[in-house]
């Protein structure tokens, strides 16, 4: 009987530890940090635009013009921002890059 509690228990501690270092995992993924940890350039790779894209632009009315403009400012500057809206700043590239007008071009 001790011998299963001690077997349980193991298996538990296994599964907490697993599920911690996949909850990690996830939201550095989620933020994409580069290779050094930080955010910035190069930090997304090309082929990830379009799901980094589809987050940021996830609950806008305006999903449309927001991918086309978020898809090609991940392009050139392989970065997104974390969340939703805002946090630009640790995205240079993307936060400086304007319209003709002087507006911002990436969502």
């Amino acid at each position: 009987m001790a011998a299963t509690k001690s077997v349980c228990l193991l298996i538990l501690a296994l599964l907490a530890i697993t599920m911690v270092a996949m909850a990690k995992e996830a939201v550095d993924s989620q933020y994409h940090l580069d290779s050094s940890g930080s955010y910035g350039p190069g930090s997304v790779k090309s082929y990830q635009c379009g799901g980094q894209c589809n987050r940021r632009c996830s609950q806008t009315q305006y999903k449309k013009p927001c991918l086309f403009f978020c898809n090609k400012c991940c392009a050139k500057c392989l970065c997104v921002p974390p969340g939703y809206y805002g946090n630009k700043q640790v995205c240079p590239c993307y936060n400086n890059w304007k319209t003709k007008r002087g507006g911002p071009k990436c969502p």
